[in-house]
């Protein structure tokens, strides 16, 4: 069992995440005194994307290439269309978080991220929520989807959207703190 104020917490993102999406999780994960880094493709800034048009720009910590899940007890992956979708067809991206899946860590996916999930192979036979606009490519995927503002199943938690944030981020607090999930690899 970890205590949020020893965790070690990744979150992947490129540019186009929802905005709210990365900085409240980050923020609030923070505040509980957990170590959250940021993690991107080329290990540089990006850019968020802010309900209607271009946000802010926010600093990396490192290249996913250059990452171990080994050393983190959670990744968390911000939604949005846009950054899900340029992510998921990235196998360094694939890679690390199949590696978080396989280990029994933490995964958490919000909104459009769940299309990450679907890609790595973690969806199947999971409970999982997700923005509704993507139900169909969740239950296609052969998880049970339920409009609810968080599931967690085995350390796989899912979220809709920006106005589920709270819970969200509780679920992953508490998910942390339960420690290692078992379940069938991806």
């Amino acid at each position: 069992m970890t205590q949020i104020t020893n965790a070690k917490i990744l979150i992947m993102a490129t540019n186009g995440f929802e905005q709210s999406e990365l900085l409240v999780p980050r923020d609030k994960l923070r505040e509980a005194g957990a170590e959250v880094h940021v993690t991107t493709l080329d290990g540089k800034e990006i850019k968020g994307w802010d309900e209607t048009d271009w946000g802010e720009t926010i600093p990396a910590d490192a290249k996913i290439a250059d990452l171990s899940s080994a050393n983190y007890d959670a990744i968390v992956l911000p939604g949005g269309q846009i950054n899900p979708d340029l992510l998921r067809v990235e196998d360094e991206a694939m890679t690390l978080l199949r590696a978080f899946y396989n280990a029994g860590k933490v995964v958490a996916a919000i909104c459009h991220a769940p299309w990450l999930l679907i890609e790595a192979g973690i969806a199947k036979g999971r409970k999982m929520t997700s923005y509704h606009s993507i139900r169909t490519d969740v239950e296609n995927a052969g998880a049970e989807w339920f409009n609810e503002a968080v599931i967690a199943d085995k350390g796989l938690v899912t979220s809709r959207n920006p106005n589920d944030l709270d819970a969200f981020v509780a679920k992953i607090i508490e998910e942390i703190e339960e420690g290692t999930h078992l379940r069938a690899a991806a």
